[in-house]
């Protein structure tokens, strides 16, 4: 087969490998990102996030400021392991979707709002909901496609051997 027929194959076929290993690289990041969300609204201190949830109006900022901070901790780790997907992924895209409605919605679609740019750098805008959506979507591919090998969903819902009793010498 000539190197064209190899590429144009490419181009109309996944490539050649199991097609559940997609779930771990979305798996990865969208764990990760989640935990360092998290984690970044535990490094500045709680209370910092509890107040902007206060200002822009979000009732009971004190408990929903502390949910949003264990459900992208605790939820992030449990996407990156592949542990509960589905479980898991609900609570995370209520935050996704609050966001949305609550900060980002009027930004706009795009993510990236370049405003300016001098000798000090770029200077960006308050991104829009596009990465938030990216995030549901991620998430939601998870949920329908499995959580992948290497992951403790797929441990768990691993085919076991059965006991049988049978009749006769073993």
């Amino acid at each position: 087969m000539t190197l064209l027929a190899h590429a144009s194959k490419l181009t109309t076929f996944p490539l050649p490998i199991p097609m559940t290993w997609y779930a771990i690289p979305l798996r990865l990041i969208v764990g990760f990102g989640f935990m360092q969300h998290g984690y970044a609204k535990l490094a500045r201190g709680p209370e910092d996030f509890i107040n902007v949830l206060h200002a822009i109006g979000v009732p009971f900022p004190f408990l929903l400021g502390w949910a949003t901070i264990i459900v992208e901790f605790v939820g992030g780790l449990l996407i990156l392991l592949g542990a509960f997907v589905p479980l898991a992924a609900i609570p995370m895209i209520v935050v996704l979707a609050v966001a949305i409605f609550s900060v980002h919605l009027p930004n706009g679609f795009s993510s990236i709002k370049l405003l300016s740019f001098d000798a000090a750098g770029a200077h960006f805008g308050q991104p829009g909901y596009e990465t938030d959506l990216l995030y549901v979507a991620a998430l939601v591919a998870l949920c329908l496609g499995g959580a992948g090998p290497l992951s403790v969903d797929g441990f768990l819902n691993r085919p076991r051997p059965t006991a049988t009793r049978g009749i006769g010498p073993a």
